[in-house]
């Protein structure tokens, strides 16, 4: 291609066309058709009449259920709670009812509703359905976490730009100090949107805080450290990683259960569940569960320490080379002009760059 500014515009598309085509697959991928897969429900009681009828439920429902049988209604209770189930059913002759958490999954009640109520509908009775574990008024459906998770994951990184790029000039150490400090305040920032701007959470607002900064801080140290080898692909590595893959396999909108089984193994240790369910864990659940998704935020924490590790050796490996072939570099003369030009044009070209590379993440 003769023209180098029209190769430059072109090579730049790159990136948004990517990232195009990546969010299409996933998004559309994981949230157009949602339906039951392996949706775990509960059949109380211990009769013969009960366990017929659990097994009546499950060869009708495929693998669309999951339907164990539980003693009493305090059994199904404790599942729920502890997000084992998603639904729990009391038959009943007169008064059937329908047991669900919506605070662990709007969708998945709903779900679990619709297939239990023509079953009462059937023995012309009304079914009654009991929250056991009901969002705060001012986050109805529950999905309010989410959408924090959104606005932390996006803090987090297009951070990484303007520390990988505009930062290239400073040591590998201090730019990893800057990321810690900077997930402190997006930490603070999702506690402050969390708590008294929207009223999502009640209660536990350090934990919120502590939880929003151990997530970002595993984001932005793996993004400096990967931006020492991938420079501007980063951004597009990024947006794999932490919108493509991690918005959707985060429970946020669509458990697990309503999924396919792809976006539902991530669901088990990608760091965007491990946020969104602690937080759940932490408002809603009493802390059930919560040890489990503060350790998988940690493991991706470690994950950011190690590759900010191995490209703190790799930048001092190649500065070490560099000096090494520089002939006189001991006794180098004063620059002259045209060096002194030279080197102002490489750092506004740098920062151009760096500005490019802010730009295409936030723009998205």
């Amino acid at each position: 291609m003769r023209s180098p500014a029209l190769r430059h515009v072109l090579t730049h598309l790159i990136t948004p066309l990517l990232m195009c085509l990546g969010m299409g697959l996933a998004y559309m991928g994981a949230f157009v058709t949602p339906e039951p897969n392996h949706l775990p429900v509960a059949v109380v009681g211990t009769a013969p009449k009960a366990k017929v009828f659990a097994q009546t439920v499950k060869d009708a429902a495929g693998d669309k259920l999951d339907v164990r049988t539980v003693a009493t209604r305090a059994d199904a209770v404790h599942l729920l709670k502890s997000r084992d189930v998603t639904g729990a059913y009391v038959p009943s002759a007169e008064a059937p009812e329908l047991l669900v958490a919506t605070a662990a999954s709007d969708m998945g009640a709903t779900a679990v509703e619709k297939v239990f109520t023509p079953v009462a509908a059937q023995k012309g009775v009304a079914l009654k359905v009991t929250d056991v574990a009901a969002p705060v008024a001012d986050d109805p459906t529950g999905q309010g976490l989410f959408f924090l998770l959104v606005a932390v994951s996006i803090g987090s990184y297009a951070s990484v730009a303007a520390l990988g790029a505009a930062g290239a000039a400073l040591g590998m150490r201090v730019r990893a100090l800057l990321a810690l400090g900077v997930a402190a305040v997006v930490g603070g920032i999702g506690a402050l949107l969390a708590g008294p701007v929207f009223h999502l959470a009640h209660h536990d607002l350090a934990g919120v805080w502590g939880m929003a900064a151990l997530y970002s801080a595993g984001i932005l140290l793996i993004g400096v450290g990967l931006h020492t080898f991938l420079k501007r692909w980063t951004t597009l590595t990024m947006m794999v990683l932490f919108v493509m893959l991690n918005f959707t396999s985060s429970g946020g909108l669509f458990r697990p259960e309503l999924q396919n089984g792809f976006f539902g193994t991530l669901h088990a240790f990608w760091n965007g569940a491990g946020f969104v369910e602690g937080a759940r864990s932490l408002l809603y659940f009493g802390g059930d569960g919560l040890a489990r998704t503060v350790w998988t935020l940690a493991a991706w924490l470690l994950t950011g320490v190690l590759v900010t590790a191995v490209a703190a050796l790799y930048e001092h490996t190649r500065a070490v080379r560099r000096e090494a072939a520089a002939p006189g570099t001991e006794a180098a003369p004063a620059a002259s002009e045209p060096g002194r030009k030279a080197q102002r044009a490489t750092e506004e070209e740098a920062a151009q760059e760096a500005e490019e590379e802010v730009e295409e993440t936030v723009g998205v």
